[in-house]
C-alpha cells in the first residue's frame, strides 16, 4: 500500500476513536454504492452526522479543510441522499469536517461540526 493511502487509513482509524470517545455511534465506514463514497457515517442525538476525514503529515501549504471543495460537497451530498434513502432514515443530517495532522500516534485531531450545508443544486 502506497505511504500516503497508509496514512489515510491511519487518519481514519484516529478520526473514529475520536467520535466514538465524544460519545458518537458509528454507522458506517467507508460506505460504498456505485461511484459513491461516505468515510464516516455516525449518530449522536437523533442526528445522523457524516463526516469527511481528511489525513495530512503536516499543514505547511494548506489546511487539509482546504482540500474539501464545492465539487467535493456536491458529491458527499448526493452520496449522503442515496444512504438516507437507501436506509430510509427521517432524521437531521449534519456535515463535518475532521482533520488528522501529523504522524501516530501524535495525530492533532480538529472536528469541524457543521462545516458545510448542502448547496441547492
Amino acid at each position: 500500500m502506497a505511504k500516503h493511502n497508509e496514512l489515510g487509513k491511519q487518519g481514519e482509524e484516529a478520526a473514529i476513536r475520536h467520535l466514538i470517545n465524544q460519545g458518537y455511534v458509528i454507522r458506517h465506514q467507508n460506505w460504498r454504492r456505485g461511484h459513491l463514497e461516505l468515510d464516516i457515517i455516525a449518530a449522536k442525538d437523533d442526528t445522523l452526522i457524516v463526516v469527511e476525514v481528511k489525513t495530512r503529515s503536516n499543514d505547511f501549504f494548506a489546511k487539509p479543510e482546504d482540500a474539501v471543495t464545492l465539487k467535493k460537497i456536491k458529491h458527499i451530498v448526493r452520496a449522503a441522499d442515496t444512504y438516507i434513502k437507501l436506509f430510509q432514515l427521517d432524521n437531521p443530517v449534519r456535515f463535518d469536517i475532521i482533520t488528522v495532522t501529523g504522524a501516530e500516534p501524535n495525530f492533532k485531531i480538529e472536528h469541524l461540526e457543521e462545516a458545510f450545508y448542502s448547496p441547492i443544486f
